[in-house]
Order: structure tokens, then C-alpha cells, then sequence
């Protein structure tokens, strides 16, 4: 496609620092960002002065300050640069293009054929980039890279996707190659999840600062921790698969090679199974990335949201579950707020807030000294996507400790 540019550079972590902070607030003084990153205002000066001559800084008027001089402020350049994400779930793939922000600018949506073979999924992917950049019309030269969430395992080291549970025949495809050779744009690899959750962070600003666990609902279960303000994403780079912890060590057989995992309760086609089972109906036979399976969770969903008993049984089961799981999760991290996100968790949100607030409040080791925040995701249903574009954005601009 020959649209995509360098990565732009950044510097150092000062630099990083400053920036996430201009991003974070709606704007804000050199003042407030000395005091903010700890640096001299004389650095914040020359750092400041870098960001704004490559435009990734405005000046955006003057206030008053505590001293009485009137302060000038500044706030990020949303529309300096931008970044293409995309999230391949085994039912649909979705891609859009944000801002710096993370606001999204262009939207499509279509079914992947993962039935077919990975060399047929990557074709109808690159056709998709390209028709939705060109419907964004956002300049070619503007755009840092593609992001790109899909199921784990990921060895990120070669871009490699490696024998996903849900992509039959996808026994270790070299993605990040074949899509930057064909889109021309540098690529970026991540979980499914934990881009799910870099996007959260990147777009919640200040109330996603600091120590969190994201929760994905979509075709499976997955999950991403932010530790100390940073993502932790494990040795192998395939942390937070809450999908995976055991609540049933005597249940069937996960496609993972465990058992009783949590996904094999909170997936939308072991939702609506048991669903029927409640109802005395025959089990459908419906396979876990089927559009028939996300069309009758989607049902059974709304359901529930709309007061249907059975439904909200159902649901109220998958939740306690969730919550089972959520108990380990919290007595090894111990993390003060856990976000739900995906197009899974849509009209179900609130059943499954109350029975994560129940498990932390009533059964972690710490609940004599804490409260744990459940909140749904900031960024909605496309977290998948959204969190796509943002790891380009995180890795491009967001401050780490690996940068020292």
C-alpha cells in the first residue's frame, strides 16, 4: 500500500512522561507537569518545546495560576497522527482508525472466515485495511502503524500466532509479516485481550491510571493486568488469561488441554447451552465461533436485561463463575479495580458488576482493608479494535520503565 511512516521517535522516558501526561489531562500547565513527572521546569520547558515543534502539543490559551500570572496551556494534538487497529475474533473482525486519543475516526465491520484457513483470513484482512483507510481519508503519511489484537498464544518476538484454541488451523502463522508485507505499514501483534486493555488505559485517561485487571467478554475469555501504571504482560507475553483459570477441576476438557476453565462457563455457546438445559430444551449444537452461537447470546442477552427469569438465572450462574475466578485473580495481584469489557459483556454488564463486588468484598484475603471497583469498559464494544490502534499509540508514546 506504501502509506504507512516510521514510527515516530520520542527520545527518552522524560519525554514519554510529559507527553502521557498533556494526553491524560485535558490540558495543563508546564507548571503542573513539573510537578506531575518530578522534573526541573527548565526541562519541561525544552521538552515542551520539542512536542509542540513536532506537533504533537498545542497551546491552548492561558489561565490564571496560583502565583497570579496568567498560565499557558497546553493539550495533545489529537489529529497529529494516527493509527489503524484491528481485531480478529473467530465470528467477526472489526477494524477502525483513531486519533491520538483513540477516538475513533472509521469503522468496518465484517464476518472472518476462519473456517477457510489463515491465508484466507489475512487476504480479506488486507482488503479491509485498505478499504477503510481510504474511506477515513486520513493522509497515508499520517499514520503510524496497524495494530493488531487476535486470539492467543502470541510469540510476539517473530509476530508469530500460535495454535489459538479458536482459529482451527492456524498452527503458527506469521502474521506481523505477512500483514506489513502486503499492507505497508509496520505492524504490531498483541492478545486479543491485553490490547483490549492497553486501549482502556491509552483511552481512560486518569481513571484508568494506576493498578487494574480488564476483563474481555467476546468468543472466549481473556484478560490484562496494568501493574504500577505499566502493562504487565508476562514472560511470554500471554498474561491475564483469565479465560483459563480452573473453577472446576473435575469439569470437561478446555480446548486449551485443561479443565474446568472459566471460558468453558462464560463463552456465549456454553451460555446459551445452559440456558436451554434450564428451559428443559434440547441443547443446541451450535460451534463457539458460529454467528448462530453470538446471535443467540446476543438474544439471551437482551433477555436478561429485560427481566426474563431464566435469563437472568443464566447469566447470574456465568457471573458467579466469573466471580469464583475473580477471588484467585484479586488474592495474587490484589488490584483495586477490575474493568469488564467486550461485546460480550452488552446488556449483561450490571449482573456481572454485582457478583465481582460480592466476591471481592466477601471472600478475598484482603477485604478487611479494601473495596474492589467493578466498572464496564470506557471504550465499549470495538475495545478489541480500539485496543488494537492503541498498542501503536502505547508503544510509540507511552512512558516504560523498559525505555531506561
Amino acid at each position: 500500500m506504501g502509506m504507512g511512516t516510521n514510527l515516530l521517535w520520542l527520545g527518552d522516558l522524560n519525554q514519554s512522561r510529559v507527553l502521557d501526561a498533556i494526553r491524560r489531562a485535558d490540558s495543563i500547565s508546564r507548571v503542573e507537569l513539573a510537578e506531575q513527572t518530578g522534573l526541573t521546569p527548565q526541562s519541561v520547558s525544552n521538552i515542551v518545546r520539542r512536542l509542540l515543534e513536532a506537533e504533537l502539543v498545542l497551546e491552548a490559551g492561558r489561565r490564571s495560576s496560583r502565583g497570579g500570572k496568567r498560565a499557558t496551556m497546553l493539550r495533545l494534538n489529537a489529529t497529529a497522527y494516527y493509527a489503524v487497529g484491528m481485531h480478529i475474533d473467530p465470528a467477526s473482525t472489526t477494524l477502525v482508525v483513531t486519533d491520538l486519543r483513540g477516538r475513533v475516526i472509521e469503522r468496518s465491520h465484517r464476518r472472518t472466515p476462519s473456517g477457510h484457513g489463515p491465508a484466507r483470513v489475512i487476504d480479506s484482512l488486507v482488503e479491509t485495511v485498505r478499504r477503510t483507510v481510504r474511506s477515513s481519508r486520513v493522509p497515508a503519511d499520517r499514520i503510524l502503524g496497524l495494530g493488531v489484537a487476535t486470539p492467543g498464544p502470541i510469540d510476539a518476538g517473530g509476530g508469530f500466532v500460535v495454535e489459538p484454541p479458536n482459529l482451527p488451523g492456524w498452527h503458527r502463522v506469521p502474521l506481523q509479516e505477512e500483514l506489513e508485507s502486503a499492507t505497508g505499514l509496520p505492524v504490531i501483534i498483541d492478545n486479543d485481550a491485553t490490547a483490549a486493555t492497553i486501549g482502556e488505559r491509552w483511552s481512560g485517561g486518569d481513571q484508568r491510571s494506576g493498578d487494574m485487571a480488564f476483563v474481555y467478554f467476546g468468543t472466549g475469555i481473556g484478560g490484562g493486568l496494568v501493574l504500577g501504571d505499566q502493562l504487565y504482560r508476562g514472560t511470554s507475553w500471554n498474561a491475564g488469561e483469565v479465560g483459563h483459570i480452573t473453577v472446576d477441576a473435575q469439569g470437561r476438557l478446555c480446548p486449551c488441554g485443561s479443565r474446568g476453565c472459566l471460558e468453558l462457563y462464560l463463552a456465549p455457546h456454553a451460555v446459551v447451552a445452559e440456558a436451554a438445559r434450564r428451559r428443559g430444551e434440547a441443547v443446541p449444537d451450535l460451534p463457539r465461533r458460529s454467528a448462530m452461537a453470538i446471535e443467540s447470546y446476543d438474544r439471551l442477552c437482551r433477555d436478561a436485561e429485560a427481566g426474563d427469569e431464566i435469563a437472568v438465572a443464566t447469566v447470574r450462574e456465568a457471573a458467579s463463575r466469573l466471580g469464583q475466578a475473580a477471588v484467585s485473580l484479586l488474592n495474587v495481584v490484589d488490584v483495586p479495580l477490575i474493568v469488564l469489557g467486550g461485546w460480550g459483556i452488552s446488556h449483561v454488564g450490571p449482573i456481572y458488576q454485582e457478583a465481582l463486588r460480592e466476591a471481592g468484598d466477601e471472600r478475598t484475603i484482603a477485604r478487611a482493608m479494601r473495596k474492589v471497583r467493578v466498572e464496564t469498559s470506557l471504550i465499549g464494544d470495538d475495545a478489541g479494535a480500539i485496543g488494537a490502534a492503541s498498542l501503536v499509540l502505547y508503544t510509540t508514546y507511552s512512558p516504560r520503565v523498559s525505555s531506561l
